[in-house]
């Protein structure tokens, strides 16, 4: 289908799917199993069709709105061959994912809008946040973008060295205040300077400690309320960057941080080398928050932006 074209380049496409190489022949070898020698689709097709989408991470809920969706087509068009559940499957996860306004998008920018793009990053330690700062600020820079740092991760000294080493080899600004300092000056800090410097973005670090809800929303609140004194609507995004290769896990800390704070927008990493990429769908549906970036491998240029079509065509061939 011309639908699923071709939208990013050679080269991205081939990174992209290389990533979720894992996750495709996972996917793949269960629904050939569950196709085989079958010749329509029926309830019995369905049956095994949910419990391969539930074992590629998924999840249930997701999983259940998918089939429904099938079962509706297969009572419309009375008669559908297993040779066009692939197709049937693809448009649906895709018309899934446009409902949360997920994967639109081709290339790193920011809207436009007088003043700095301030993106806040959450999210627990070991999930790749500080990489993936460090290759936004890449992206971003390559854009065109002036982009500005912010070391907001106070409470670990390793955090705040980490995105040192990513600013320089970026070649981009970061303001960084001592270890202990309190994570709202640092933020405060941040976007006087990325003002002072007419900058187009700014990626703030927080501490990447899941502890109890009320301790993580009142932080996350108090920086929140310090920025807007700076840049009223600051931040303008709040992005939860998520290991996807923890699979459900990942899904239920999207759960906890969202019950804590207002995330706006999904970060899904470490999708090379796990056969769990199933989650970036299930996530993005269940919370009805868009994704909007994917990591599919070490390099600079395998952080991705999030597209549906691309994804999913992926997924399936």
């Amino acid at each position: 289908m011309s639908f699923f074209k071709n939208i990013f380049n050679k080269e991205k496409k081939e990174s992209l799917d290389k990533g979720l190489e894992k996750t495709k022949t996972n996917f793949l070898d269960k629904l050939g199993k569950a196709v085989a020698g079958k010749s329509k689709v029926d309830d019995d097709l369905l049956d095994d069709l949910e419990d391969v989408l539930v074992s590629s991470d998924l999840g249930v809920a997701t999983t259940i709105k998918i089939i429904k969706r099938i079962e509706e087509r297969v009572a419309r068009d009375k008669y559908l061959g297993t040779e066009e559940l692939n197709k049937i499957m693809r448009e649906e996860i895709a018309g899934l994912m446009s409902e949360v306004n997920s994967g639109n998008a081709t290339e790193f920018k920011i809207p436009k809008q007088d003043g700095p793009y301030v993106i806040m990053i959450v999210g627990v330690n070991g999930v790749g946040k500080t990489t993936t700062i460090g290759k936004l600020a890449h992206q971003f820079k390559k854009a065109g973008l002036k982009v500005v740092l912010g070391a907001g991760d106070t409470f670990r000294a390793a955090a705040v060295d980490q995105l040192q080493i990513w600013a320089d080899r970026v070649g981009v600004d970061i303001v960084k205040q001592a270890m202990g300092s309190d994570p709202a000056s640092v933020a405060f800090d941040t976007l006087q300077s990325a003002v002072a410097q007419n900058a187009d973005v700014v990626l703030l670090d927080t501490a990447g400690r899941l502890h109890n809800k009320v301790n993580l929303m009142n932080e996350l609140t108090k920086i929140k309320r310090v920025m807007d004194k700076v840049i009223p609507e600051a931040p303008h995004d709040v992005m939860l960057v998520l290991d996807g290769s923890t699979g459900q896990n990942a899904f239920e800390q999207a759960k906890q941080f969202t019950a804590a704070t207002e995330v706006t927008s999904l970060a899904i990493t470490k999708l090379d080398g796990t056969a769990k990429g199933g989650v970036v769908i299930g996530i993005s549906d269940q919370l009805q928050i868009p994704v909007r970036y994917i990591g599919v491998g070490e390099g600079m240029e395998d952080l991705q932006v999030f597209n549906k079509i691309e994804f999913v065509d992926s997924f399936f061939n």
